[in-house]
């Protein structure tokens, strides 16, 4: 394309769509359809200067230009209660469902990785004393020891505050991270699952094993899937940089970006509830098979709210994107 034809046989529609918006009046009938045929084309020379000769001052003023536009053609509205539920009953838990072919075998592989590491290092004694010395160990695994007083360390809601303050970190840097071909994904995920292969072993070599799953299951349940949830979102990110499908890769990333950003929002609730359930469950004076119940059943509601309400909403085609309507324009490109 030569950019300079193109701008020459085109600046006096940008002009007149430009001085259309700047109108103080009221457009009459034939100015919004003159209005709406520019934005229109504006958008179409817009997407086409971007892919065949990006230069990024006309850019920048087309993009402003095509912006406004819109914004003229197809009016704005804020954000109301509505919104929150219908993303809450119908975007967040289908995009959830959409990437239940990345989370779940990331759920089983990295489960069985925590489980060999505490098999390696309850089984290999060699092992536990490059960990720590073997004073240390025994104050971490002792009745009373560190290990247990660890979730009654702190005042209920201020240790609650701060689990959910660092499992929300890790969930937003699995998700964001995600870009950048999966790599940083698989490594915030192995060391998650390392810190719970320790505790395995550690507390299965003192013969205490039952303990630490007492102390763990209550909130780990949750706390874990929302986990492996955002890691498999965003190993789902990285692959579509790397194999885009039918989609232009430009297209497929903001589309599963969009979804991952508003995924980070629904499970930074879902980590609350997992952090309150580990800040005044798991310390509390109930039995331990109480306390593994209410954790039991906190995991199978999440999981029954993604699969029944996110699979019927997935199913009448949400995905967790924004609604077409509230997506920049495009036009279709060659492959």
């Amino acid at each position: 394309m030569d950019l300079d034809v193109f701008v020459s046989a085109h600046r006096a529609e940008w002009d007149r769509l430009d001085a259309l918006l700047r109108r103080q009046r009221r457009l009459n009938g034939a100015e919004t359809d003159e209005l709406v045929a520019l934005y229109q084309r504006t958008a179409t020379h817009l997407s086409l200067i971007q892919s065949s000769a990006p230069d990024p001052q006309l850019t920048g003023r087309l993009t402003r230009l095509v912006a406004r536009a819109r914004s003229a053609v197809t009016g704005t509205r804020r954000a109301s209660w509505r919104d929150a539920t219908h993303f809450l009953t119908h975007g967040f838990p289908a995009a959830v469902y959409r990437s239940r072919h990345w989370w779940v075998p990331t759920a089983l592989l990295s489960t069985l990785l925590a489980v060999i590491i505490g098999w390696w290092i309850a089984t290999h004694p060699e092992v536990q004393s490059s960990i720590a010395a073997p004073g240390e160990l025994r104050e971490l695994t002792r009745p009373g020891g560190e290990y247990e007083t660890y979730y009654s360390s702190h005042p209920a809601a201020s240790f609650a505050a701060q689990v959910w303050t660092n499992n929300a970190q890790a969930a937003a840097m699995c998700l964001v991270l995600g870009g950048f071909l999966c790599f940083p994904v698989i490594w915030i995920l192995f060391q998650n699952m390392l810190n719970v292969g320790v505790g395995i072993g550690l507390m299965s070599s003192a013969d205490r094993l039952d303990t630490f799953l007492g102390l763990i299951l209550p909130h780990g349940l949750l706390e874990l899937t929302a986990v492996f949830v955002a890691a498999g979102t965003g190993l789902r990110l990285g692959w579509t940089l790397i194999d885009p499908g039918p989609r232009s890769r430009r297209t497929a990333l903001a589309e599963e970006g969009r979804a991952a950003l508003g995924m980070a929002v629904g499970l930074a609730l879902v980590l609350f509830i997992s952090g309150a359930i580990e800040g005044f469950v798991t310390p509390s004076g109930l039995p331990t098979w109480a306390r593994i119940s209410i954790g039991i059943a906190a995991e199978l509601a999440f999981l029954a709210y993604v699969y029944v309400l996110g699979g019927r909403a997935a199913r009448a085609g949400a995905t967790g994107d924004l609604d077409p309507a509230e997506r920049s324009a495009t036009v279709p490109t060659a492959a």
